[in-house]
């Protein structure tokens, strides 16, 4: 074959095959369990100290002392960034009471864990009634009978007719699990999704499978629906209607039928003529309402699917629904500055909404199997995925480590299969990757990739199966993504094309995910581009630039919006390219980088880990998106520095046609956009600026010529610095009020002559005394106790709680400053 293809087929059969696969369950009824939760980070010494009864709080049975708290909750909301502990990983313990009041007459209750690490033990009063082993897939316990078997017991009065629940959670270190502790990520503990308490009839659906296919054309789409039942009833038969909806919410089929049987099995199929396809433009959705009656009650589930073709050509590119698409992607960590892993709906999907708006048209979701919210709003949104499990470095275990392997691809297949974003499903990370066992034996991993890739066409053979970095497995797999990381960890940035099509005629079929580089937070730097401008060989002139850029090692936003810019000017001319991610989207926490600006934080996103923009962000905008915007480089660069006469160069990225640019008042002319005239698309201007205070004011327009031209502005202010600084002398530190209750507190490093040393990066400590509290470990540039300088400064926030505080402020080698904020 010259293409490798996938269709959206039907691959389960019906006659007892164990490997027929169902997407989890969309309940109707079913209860976010957020409240009224203790917790406990530690062990215990049996489930009896979690029930056992308390006369009063200063009893000897009241310890250990538990903490109130909601869920999704993490262990190591904090801990995972705190400069000066490793991130906790053991046990710990949560409890709550449960009030059960399940609707039907015989019906189950059922606790539903959408993610819970990584290691998990349930209990309904003392008695174990389920166990998970990892953190990422979802799992349920039906506790219909332990709950009934509490009630009769005689311990049950003392907790007047409600039901004790706990649940133990344990992240410890394991190197017989996966993912690897040598992965390049927080291995996080607790319930840090949602725990859901599912309420269904004795006879019920178990799983639902959506089949939607279409020809390549669009012409002819076949839906087939599968369904999973569970009767707990004496019924021998239950009655099913079936509900067909276009995007449009029309009805375009219906259908009741009689179920007898309760095994696996099909229960719709139709044709559906010219149906409306599903892509990043057009995320058209489907739905199917299902709702199945007995006498033990009526369940109604809901599904959506859509129709799509997607097609990766030999050597080619990418091709959705019969064009060519451009996979403009990049990657997700279930990690976010105060809470870990433990990310609200609320959050995620604003994280999302930005990735979308970005110009984001697909995503790698690394490297574990992620929350059904996450794939929920892919769907909605038009981003396609990349899922896979977390087989991370380290190594192969032995048949333990390999059994959860298996499953944890199994249920990824089977509860995301229904969302048809998903087209890649990856198998592992950087297996070639050492040393959490004392063998590594290549031909091993290579057979046991082989065995999960013939596991997943098994499951779903819709889908293709993909790896990241392991080039001795990378003929096993269906697509397969090299390490290239030009100008960051290989090479400059101006090889990029050059290295990519290098490892692109290595496989048959090539993705790039994961490229950039690390950026602290604003931190800028000056660079000299007049090369660009003077150099009559303009390739020449940007290697060169490249190179010096790289040289500095300064970890600025400056250096990493050059290396994006080049790689999305070059990604334009590769008519070859399927595509690529880049690594990550946000800063997320990581124990094996304790020396990064911000300690324990891989910095490399286009957002801090609090969603804060970085300049990056809008680089990409201005080559992904269509809605017209404007932004001047340095919203977050109060001070550039240069010679009183010396040119500096002021760069717009903008997707308008043309932009003018206005220096203190003064035009100083329109340039028009091209993407190809590096650095920022041509849209840059070399000027004298005037020391103090400058303002940049930039107008973009789009129909210039026409009668109606529509313009888009920006504006910043900075200040200039003409005057030489040295080495920091001296610590300056002031406070300005963000509320009643909050304050800044920024530390300035100054030479000997009280200037601010803007190119210093030297790591600034804050530590408070008093009522007050710092908002520190939140693994960002402004909310960390302990920080790499940007441009000479560094701030973090205080909260007075109405009292007052005394902030020390410390730099090695000057003298601590003291300051009292009340």
């Amino acid at each position: 074959m010259n293409k490798l293809f996938c269709k959206i087929i039907s691959i389960c059969i019906f006659s007892g095959i164990s490997l027929s696969v169902f997407s989890q369950i969309n309940y109707s009824q079913k209860v976010r369990l957020n409240d009224g939760w203790e917790f406990l980070r530690q062990d215990l010494g049996s489930i009896w100290e979690s029930v056992r009864p308390v006369a009063n709080r200063d009893a000897p049975e009241a310890v250990p002392l538990w903490s109130k708290v909601s869920l999704p909750h993490c262990f190591n909301a904090e801990d995972g960034v705190d400069p000066d502990v490793n991130y906790y990983e053991g046990p710990g313990w949560y409890r709550t009471m449960l009030d059960v009041n399940n609707p039907y007459t015989n019906g189950r209750t059922i606790l539903e864990f959408e993610g819970a690490g990584q290691k998990t033990d349930v209990y309904i009063f003392t008695q174990k009634v389920g166990s998970h082993v990892g953190g990422y897939d979802e799992w349920t316990v039906d506790i219909t009978d332990a709950i009934s078997d509490f009630l009769k017991s005689g311990d049950a009065k003392r907790f007047n007719g409600k039901i004790p629940l706990s649940v133990r959670c344990d992240n410890t270190r394991d190197t017989e699990l996966i993912p690897s502790d040598m992965s390049d990520f927080s291995i996080y503990g607790g319930i840090y999704r949602y725990l859901n308490l599912i309420y269904t009839p004795a006879v019920s659906f178990t799983g639902i499978q959506a089949n939607a296919s279409v020809d390549e054309k669009g012409k002819l789409g076949n839906l087939k629906i599968n369904g999973r039942f569970s009767n707990k009833s004496t019924d021998d038969s239950a009655s099913l209607n079936i509900k067909v909806f276009d995007p449009k919410g029309k009805l375009v089929k219906e259908e009741n039928r009689t179920i007898s049987t309760f095994t696996g099995q099909e229960l719709l199929s139709v044709e559906i003529a010219k149906p409306l396809l599903w892509s990043p433009q057009s995320p058209n959705l489907y739905s199917c309402e299902l709702t199945l009656s007995s006498s033990s009650g009526t369940m109604t589930c809901k599904e959506v699917f859509g129709f799509r073709y997607f097609e990766f050509k030999d050597k080619g590119p990418f091709y959705l629904n019969g064009g060519r698409l451009l996979l403009k992607g990049t990657h997700r960590h279930e990690d976010h500055a105060g809470v870990g892993a433990a990310m609200t709906e609320e959050q995620i999907i604003q994280e999302m909404r930005l990735m979308k708006d970005m110009g984001v048209n697909f995503i790698r979701l690394g490297h574990y199997q992620q929350s059904r919210i996450v794939l929920e709003q892919c769907d909605k949104l038009g981003i396609l995925v990349w899922e896979e499990i977390p087989w991370c470095r380290g190594g192969l275990g032995a048949d333990v480590y390999k059994e959860q392997a298996r499953r944890m691809l199994t249920n990824m297949i089977e509860q995301h299969r229904n969302h048809l974003s998903v087209i890649l499903w990856g198998l592992g990370n950087e297996n070639d990757w050492p040393n959490d066992f004392p063998e590594f034996d290549k031909e091993k991993i290579r057979g046991f990739m082989s065995e999960l890739h013939n596991l997943s066409h098994r499951l779903d053979n819709t889908r293709l199966t993909c790896i990241r970095r392991c080039d001795f497995c990378k003929d096993i797999v269906d697509v397969y993504s090299p390490s290239v990381w030009a100008g960051w960890y290989r090479g400059f940035y101006t090889q990029y094309k050059e290295f990519t099509r290098m490892e692109m005629e290595k496989v048959n079929h090539f993705l790039h995910v994961e490229w950039g580089g690390d950026s602290h937070a604003l931190r800028h730097a000056e660079y000299d581009y007049s090369a660009i401008e003077n150099s009559t060989d303009k390739n020449a002139a940007y290697a060169e630039i490249a190179k010096a850029s790289k040289a500095k090692q300064d970890w600025s936003e400056s250096y990493i919006t050059d290396i994006i810019d080049w790689h999305l000017k070059e990604q334009e001319t590769m008519p070859w390219l399927t595509g690529t991610a880049y690594w990550p989207f946000k800063d997320f926490s990581t124990p094996l980088r304790p020396t990064n600006p911000v300690l324990y934080v891989n910095q490399k996103g286009v957002v801090g880990r609090d969603l804060t923009l970085k300049e990056v962000y809008y680089v990409f905008q201005s080559y992904w998106t269509e809605i017209p915007m404007v932004h001047i480089y340095g919203h977050t660069w109060p001070t550039r520095w240069g010679k009183a006469d010396g040119e500096k160069l002021i760069k717009v990225y903008s997707n308008c046609e043309e932009v003018e640019l206005f220096l203190n008042g003064k035009s100083l002319g329109t340039k028009k956009r091209n993407s190809q005239d590096f650095p920022a698309a041509g849209l840059r201007w070399n000027t004298l600026l005037q020391q103090g205070k400058n303002t940049v004011r930039a107008i973009g327009t789009n129909g210039k010529g026409k009668k109606v031209a529509v313009s888009f502005e920006d504006e910043i202010t900075f200040e200039y610095e003409t005057r030489p600084f040295g080495k920091p002398a001296e610590i300056k530190v002031t406070t300005s009020k963000v509320d009643d209750n909050t304050v800044w507190v920024e530390a300035e490093l100054r030479d000997a002559n009280g200037i601010v040393s803007l190119e210093s990066s030297d790591f600034i400590r804050f530590e408070s005394a008093g009522d007050g509290q710092l908002i520190k470990n939140q693994g960002t540039s402004t909310g960390s106790g302990k920080v790499q300088a940007y441009n000479g400064k560094a701030k973090i926030k205080l909260e007075k709680n109405k009292g007052k505080s005394v902030v020390a402020v410390k730099v090695d080698g000057l003298k601590t400053v003291f300051v009292t904020i009340e």
